[in-house]
């Protein structure tokens, strides 16, 4: 109730103020994981914030889009360009459209990731790439709108064509990718127990030897690499960051909604005498930081109308976690066994943590809200919201789980003495005869 309580009082803030830096650091990561390479199958990338996501094998790439970009990676990195700024459920979708590489005016190849030519080798088959299709730079590709299926395409005695020319070009290439070397051409029979691969294997089968985990780079040079990926997107971290531990940021005031809960807080604190600073911090972090700003990070599609790949998500959970572990007040002490995302951040978590503290104090200096304004506060968002939620249906949800532990939630405001002031047990009372039919 908390989460959603929030999510709907700082909806204006995070339209207004929040969002812009939480799109730039959604848009900074997508843009810097594309520009190396990335694994379809496994979301492993060159470039991450996530040891668990990261190439560790030396890939060789040319940039096109990108060379080793599988035919559906090129597809959306098309459409990402050519639908820039429009919201991607109003996008063409990849599998709606077609990849035509065009070759003189009338020969057109469709590519796909998986068609006759792709690679077979034992038990594993090799989704198609432009290096695959030998589809060099300055070469004529268009996205085209799917207009039939991939078996009337194969069927199709244009595609057949295209393709026997496609291949008596390649057998006659020199390139070690050539058809010579080629298993022959893939049947429903044979795809039985196939495992699908792009750039490295996905070395949780069993029968994986370990002997090919032996190109894997050591430790201490794929952490660098990290620490790079960090070092570029390190001013979009700060930036939202800063923005959420701010009173007062880019001209925008602190939700009256953010005030009220931590007056609260230590103010039940206050009541019950607990005088470690450590205890308020903690409730204060877990009420707002942690219950709601780590869940937007970590899914800014809840926000935005965008698409999350695995690697975008992998990097936007380290994020969220160093978001984390600047609101703890325990302290951080790194070793050569600590998690990659924990060295990563070392050095900047302490400046955070600064800055949470001092959001924190900032806070607890502002005049108190009356309950005045807080009631016109709430009555004014109702207003603007109105017609976007269905009243009756969250009253009678309400009304049930209030009705269920009616008699202890009564008690419990007879012995509150702010309750007892504002008679709420009587307005509750009331609330739930009506609610009920009673008189």
């Amino acid at each position: 109730m908390l989460t959603n309580w929030f999510t709907f009082l700082l909806h204006r803030f995070l339209k207004e103020c929040a969002g812009e830096p939480l799109f730039m650091l959604y848009c900074a990561i997508k843009q810097q994981m594309e520009k190396g390479p990335i694994d379809a199958i496994t979301g492993e990338a060159r470039y991450s914030l996530s040891e668990d996501k990261l190439i560790r094998q030396q890939i060789d790439y040319k940039q096109l889009v990108l060379n080793c970009d599988t035919i559906t990676q090129v597809k959306d990195k098309l459409l990402d360009t050519v639908y820039k700024g429009i919201p991607f459920s109003q996008r063409p979708q990849a599998d709606d459209m077609d990849l035509e590489w065009r070759q003189g005016r009338l020969t057109r190849i469709i590519l796909q990731d998986e068609d006759v030519t792709t690679k077979i080798e034992s038990d594993w088959k090799r989704l198609n790439t432009l290096a695959h299709y030998q589809v060099t730079d300055g070469s004529l590709v268009a996205l085209v709108q799917k207009q039939v299926s991939a078996y009337n395409i194969a069927n199709s005695f244009t595609f057949t064509r295209s393709l026997s020319r496609y291949e008596s070009l390649l057998r006659t290439s020199s390139s070690p990718d050539s058809l010579r070397s080629r298993a022959p051409m893939i049947t429903p029979d044979q795809e039985t127990g196939t495992k699908l691969w792009h750039l490295v294997k996905n070395h949780e089968h069993s029968d994986q030897r370990e002997g090919d985990r032996g190109s894997k780079m050591v430790s201490e040079i794929y952490l660098t690499r990290l620490l790079a990926t960090k070092g570029t997107l390190q001013k979009f971290v700060d930036d939202l960051f800063e923005t959420v531990f701010s009173t007062a940021h880019r001209g925008s005031a602190l939700p009256l909604a953010i005030k009220y809960m931590f007056d609260f807080l230590d103010e039940q604190a206050d009541k019950r005498q607990i005088t470690d600073p450590d205890v308020r911090h903690t409730w204060k972090s877990n009420c707002l930081p942690l219950r709601f700003w780590v869940n937007v990070i970590k899914n800014p599609q809840f926000v935005f109308d965008i698409h999350k790949s695995s690697i975008t998500d992998a990097c936007l959970s380290v994020v969220a976690q160093t978001f984390m572990d600047s609101c703890s007040t325990s302290e951080h002490r790194l070793g050569k066994d600590s998690p990659s995302n924990k060295l990563l951040y070392a050095k900047d978590i302490p400046n955070y943590k600064n800055w949470v503290e001092r959001y924190y104090r900032d806070i607890a200096k502002m005049p108190s809200i009356s309950d005045q304004d807080m009631d016109a506060y709430l009555v004014e968002q109702s207003r603007l919201h109105g017609n976007e939620f269905n009243t009756l249906s969250a009253l009678s949800e309400l009304y049930f789980y209030i009705n269920k532990y009616k008699e202890e939630i009564l008690t419990a405001l007879d012995r509150d003495g702010y309750c007892r002031k504002h008679k709420l047990r009587h307005k509750l009372e009331q609330a739930i005869n009506l609610m009920s039919g009673s008189s």
